[in-house]
């Protein structure tokens, strides 16, 4: 069984198991973008980030080979199409992703709605000498039922009023510990658009809690799965201290 409105501290494959068919609405995540990775020669060797770019997780290496970390979101997406009407699934090209994304978009191109182009608003310095710095991000949209047509069944923007470039900024550090933080307007724009009031919404990497947060925030219902447990407390105090402001209000 599975409660929503909770967050669970561990793999989101082990609360995926747990989650009926088609019983969630909307997902939006960002998972790892293996950015401890870099390939030299031809060969795999682990770095250190830039302490600025750094995110640390626990029991789960940012550094893994391609093939492995294609697998993984491979298993992960595969899961949510059997739970899920629509996903957003957040993600930045790096050395360290960047085949494994276009073989994810190869793969299921049969359930690949649409894309959305993340730009931050600015650049951070490329981390190399002559490479491209890095100011956008992808957000692939799949859909289980009907990627064929470009319309979204639930969508609550009217015709020709939203488009497929977003310039949102980067969100604030929640966590010294986690720089990659979603934007609240970013996660609000898509529940705002693509759900309604009541709707469930599941994010399998929750990270600082944005999802839920913003989720909770819009009359939502929400579910997450975080497996690094000082992500989890931050999630949970995050949430508790949501619920003092709504019962205050």
């Amino acid at each position: 069984m599975i409660e929503i409105n909770k967050i669970y501290n561990e793999s989101c494959l082990e609360t995926l198991s747990r989650i009926p068919d088609n019983s969630i609405d909307l997902v939006i995540t960002s998972p790892p973008y293996n950015m401890n990775l870099r390939i030299r020669n031809g060969k795999y060797c682990s770095r250190q980030i830039v302490k600025e770019f750094s995110t640390k997780y626990e029991n789960f290496d940012d550094n893994i080979p391609i093939e492995e970390y294609y697998k993984f979101h491979f298993k992960v997406l595969k899961e949510l199409l059997r739970t899920s009407n629509i996903i957003f699934y957040n993600i930045q090209i790096v050395t360290g992703s960047k085949r494994a994304i276009f073989k994810i978009i190869g793969e299921l191109s049969d359930y690949l709605k649409d894309i959305i182009i993340w730009d931050k608003g600015y650049a951070q310095p490329a981390m190399a000498q002559n490479v491209l710095n890095r100011r956008t991000e992808l957000i692939l949209i799949f859909d289980a039922k009907d990627a064929i047509s470009r319309q979204f069944k639930k969508a609550n923007f009217k015709r020709g009023t939203l488009d497929d470039l977003w310039l949102i900024k980067r969100g604030k550090k929640i966590t010294s510990s986690h720089s990659a933080v979603f934007p609240e307007e970013l996660v609000k724009n898509i529940i705002e658009n693509f759900s309604d009031e009541g709707d469930l919404i599941y994010d399998p990497f929750m990270g600082t809690g944005t999802t839920a947060y913003v989720a909770k925030l819009l009359n939502r219902n929400y579910l997450g799965s975080e497996l690094t447990s000082r992500y989890y407390e931050v999630i949970n105090k995050r949430l508790s201290e949501l619920k003092c402001q709504i019962s205050f209000y």
